[in-house]
């Protein structure tokens, strides 16, 4: 450092701050990358690694990118992970004594981009802190980009609740003070994906943090922010701001509200119904077409798409809420040229959110802001449109929400030029008449430009060279350029000043003169512009809060919009509510799988569950004939309805349900070192655990991870423990190879079989697609395992192995169901559940008794048809 040069000393004072980031320095034209952050960017973004000069006699390694250019490669760093520092002058270089000053102004991290560019248009971008508290965990969350705090706290014991929000978030950066939890988080496979940031415990102290979030809301107390909770509420708010201030060096303008996840009126999802259910991608290979997201986004807007995303991943549980909703996709549905009309409009809408995020953070450039004065003019139209439905309480309520901003509209349409340049400082912002300054100087540019014209022409009649002209370069300024071939016509008065292969440059004491005076304007326009533009940004500003209003009221139009088109294309049904719990769905559909197989026709089926006889369906079939389909649409179909969106019906009266529980499928979680069947039973583990009367429950295959008769024996207790085990009994519907499970109906109240219905046509099997009520005792493995291309010689071994097992089925005993099942209903420790009757008991116990050894052939053959009579006997 002592014997460093100037420039690499002032690297290293503004590096030692920002240890843990790639610091980018701005040098000229390029922003360059030294030593360790060199050598690491090079290979990330794949460019030549070279080397400076750093005093006595060394040197550093460097890389650089052009400024121009800085955000895409910004882009690469932050989606690999890293955590940028911009560095730039903050003084003029022609007043500066020495180095010029530099500062960080701008850092990015993957919780604090804002850039569109750099991210998704479609989802949100989550930046998360966490606290662990004495007795409790606690989180704020937010999208830096529209201001909104969200606040989550979990009870001690609830660990799995922290860590399920932060998956339903993806939360891109998860930022925390204590090392343990911090740890713990980042350690686990699910979160591969988001970074971690530990923060000095300083920036997670109360006192820190309520100055912060007093100084942010512009209030005196915290309680008029209705924070009176524990110091981990403050502590998660504080340090999330504090967080985005420190990175962003501006002022949260647009941070005006917090919203106490806890308390709002929507259903949890955990991650198993929302993987599951396939919301917003599928199982298999995550992506969106296939999933309820990709049948639903009909969103003409990006700021539409993400509230979308966010409706589907948080059903509503206020009754009046949805039906808010339903009565706007009804009027929306009704008014097919206004809702055509409406949805042209907001396609001309630019992202507002982001763009007003933009401005906050001092990112806008003069093309945000035109974008922005288009969005605008689009406004007068849209409220036009919507007031022509208001007979919806909910579109009234939009409309009322969304600013006209007529005197925002003029200040830009006065300023901005139709078509603005990316940059700030070279001018060619505002038209000519926007300020009379400004008006001046472009009348000098413009009467240099024709001077310049004036002594080009003259100069060519003077010296007799048709080819000469007047140039420009940044380096010598205006000359004159004269071919090689007439140089001999040059006059004595020119002044050579650069010579180059088939020309030479000279220059004239008057051109330079003018020169002069012709830059000097050009540089006081730049700089008047520049600083006018900063004034705007200012004036715009000012209307913050109002433009994220007048955002989130578009993107609800946007969603109410996207279901209508959605119910009309696909013929969907507006859905009422039961009072009593019960659902009942006429010809349902699945909403996505109905559309991938559009070209054939899509079997509905009927759906009918109460509280009483109707609460657990145990449904049997064959592989491939619709089980799962089955169960999956009811459960989207009752999801879609309390999201406010019409449902794939001809019709459905629905219960409110506050959660909705699946256990689908099977899958290894080998990360985490658990194999199909612990998957499986951490699962129902779960599901058992928060089921209430008034949830939907959607079991397919349970137990089919282990052996057959443990697997059997823990279906038919789940079944009894859901029937009469507990309180809550919640609306079920069971799917289930084990057709044992068949017994139970009849002898457990409220519950029911169903199948699907196949047809046997010789040795196939047609799939009928139709759930009738009953049950049956085949699976159709076989002639499934047929359809799929097994070879026929293990087809026909199958066939031989399964009738060797049927004329042996052990399952064929009875088994007998326990009643009225509590917590403290004694538990059988360790032992097997027995499929054998007492008779058949006692037979075992003889046995076990026998000395196999001291018994002659007459005894053992007496023995034995002893205890071959006393079982026919009791089969009798």
């Amino acid at each position: 450092m002592e014997n460093s040069t100037p420039m690499m000393k002032q690297y290293h004072a503004i590096k030692s701050n920002y240890k843990d980031y790639i610091l980018m320095y701005r040098l000229g034209d390029f922003y360059e990358m030294f030593f360790e952050d060199a050598v690491e960017a090079s290979a990330l973004l794949e460019i030549t690694l070279t080397k400076r000069n750093a005093g006595n006699n060394q040197t550093a390694p460097l890389c650089g990118v052009p400024y121009h250019a800085v955000e895409g490669y910004i882009a690469k760093l932050v989606q690999k992970g890293r955590k940028v520092a911009i560095c730039e002058q903050v003084e003029d270089p022609a007043m500066a004594k020495g180095i010029v000053k530099r500062e960080v102004v701008r850092v990015v991290t993957p919780g604090t981009l804002v850039d569109p560019q750099m991210l998704d248009e479609k989802k949100n971008n989550y930046l998360v802190s966490v606290v662990m508290h004495e007795d409790a965990y606690a989180m704020a969350y937010t999208d830096i980009t529209n201001g909104d705090i969200h606040i989550k706290s979990f009870l001690k014991d609830a660990f799995g609740g922290l860590v399920d929000s932060l998956i339903q978030l993806s939360a891109a950066e998860v930022i925390f003070y204590q090392a343990e939890l911090g740890s713990i988080l980042r350690e686990m496979p699910v979160f591969s994906g988001s970074v971690f940031t530990e923060m000095p415990a300083s920036t997670f102290t109360y006192a820190t943090c309520a100055k912060r979030i007093a100084e942010t809301y512009k209030v005196h107390t915290l309680e008029s922010l209705g924070i009176s909770g524990t110091n981990a509420t403050v502590q998660v708010i504080g340090a999330l701001l504090h967080y985005i201030f420190d990175t962003q060096k501006v002022q949260l303008v647009h941070f005006n509200q917090l919203i106490w996840d806890n308390d709002r009126d929507v259903m949890l999802l955990d991650k198993y119904t929302r993987s599951n259910l396939e919301l917003t991608e599928t199982l298999r290979n995550k992506d969106k077409k296939g999933s309820l997201l990709w049948i639903l986004d009909q969103t003409g807007t990006s700021m539409g798409a993400r509230l979308l995303k966010r409706w589907i991943e948080e059903p509503l549980l206020n009754q009046s809420a949805i039906e808010n909703r339903l009565s706007a996709v009804e009027m929306l549905l009704e008014e097919k040229i206004i809702r055509e009309e409406l949805k042209l409009a907001l396609k001309s809408i630019y992202d507002l959110e982001r763009l007003t995020s933009k401005i906050v953070y001092g990112s806008a450039n003069a093309r945000d802001l035109l974008a922005l004065k288009q969005s605008l003019s689009v406004l007068p139209l849209v409220k036009t449109l919507l007031e022509s439905v208001e007979a919806a309480p909910m579109l009234r309520d939009i409309n009322d929400r969304i600013n006209g901003f007529d005197d925002l509209f003029g200040l830009l349409e006065e300023a901005l030029v139709d078509e603005p340049p990316f940059t700030l400082r070279e001018g060619g912002i505002f038209k000519e008449t926007y300020h009379a300054e400004l008006m001046g100087l472009r009348h000098i540019e413009q009467t240099g430009k024709d001077w310049l014209l004036a002594v080009e022409s003259e100069e060519r009649e003077k010296t007799g060279i048709r080819n000469l002209k007047i140039g420009f370069n940044k380096v010598f300024g205006y000359f004159i350029e004269i071919s090689k071939g007439n140089v001999k016509l040059v006059p004595d008065n020119y002044i050579r000043k650069q010579t180059l292969s088939n020309c030479e440059r000279y220059i004239t004491e008057p051109l330079k003169q003018y020169e002069e005076k012709l830059l000097g304007s050009e540089d006081q326009m730049h700089k008047l512009e520049y600083q006018l533009f900063l004034t705007l940004l200012q004036d715009v500003e000012r209307h913050i809060l109002d433009l994220k209003e007048t955002a989130h009221a578009l993107a609800e139009a946007d969603v109410l919009l996207s279901f209508a088109s959605v119910s009309e294309k696909n013929n969907y049904v507006k859905p009422s509510f039961t009072q009593d719990q019960s659902i009942s769905i006429e010809n349902g559909r699945h909403p996505v799988v109905e559309s991938l197989v559009a070209s054939q026709c899509f079997i509905p089926n009927d759906a009918h569950l109460d509280m009483a006889e109707n609460r657990l369906f145990i449904i049997t079939g064959p592989n491939m004939a619709g089980k799962s389909t089955f169960l999956r649409q009811v459960a989207l179909i009752t999801l879609m309805g309390q999201i406010g969106c019409f449902v794939p019906a001809e019709r459905a009266a629905l219960a409110l349900v506050d959660r909705i529980f699946t256990r689908v499928g099977a899958s290894d979680d080998l990360a985490q070192g658990q194999s199909t069947f612990m998957v499986e039973m951490t699962e129902l583990s779960h599901i058992l655990r928060y089921a209430t009367s008034k949830s939907l429950l959607i079991l397919d295959e349970i137990g089919r991870g282990t052996s057959t008769y443990d697997g059997l024996s823990i279906a038919w207790s789940v079944v009894e423990y859901l029937s009469i085990g507990q309180s809550a009994t919640p609306k079920t519907l069971f799917a289930t190879h084990y057709h044992e499970l068949t017994e139970l109906e009849g002898r457990l109240n409220g519950v029911q079989n169903y199948y699907i219905a196949v047809e046997e046509v010789k040795e196939d099997i047609l799939f009928l697609r139709k759930i009738k009520k009953g049950g049956v005792n085949k699976s159709f493995g076989i002639q499934v395992a047929r359809l799929a291309g097994l070879p026929k010689r293990v087809i026909s071994r199958a066939k031989e192995i399964l009738l060797d097992l049927e004329a042996h089925d052990i399952n064929k005993v009875h088994i007998s169901v326990m009643n009225n099942v509590t917590e403290d209903t004694p538990v059988i420790n360790d032992q097997q559940l027995s499929f054998f009757n007492e008779e058949e008991s006692d037979i075992l116990k003889e046995l076990k008794m026998i000395d196999i050894n001291s018994m002659t052939p007459m005894y053992s053959m007496n023995k034995l048809f002893e205890f071959v009579q006393r079982a026919n006997k009791r089969k009798g």
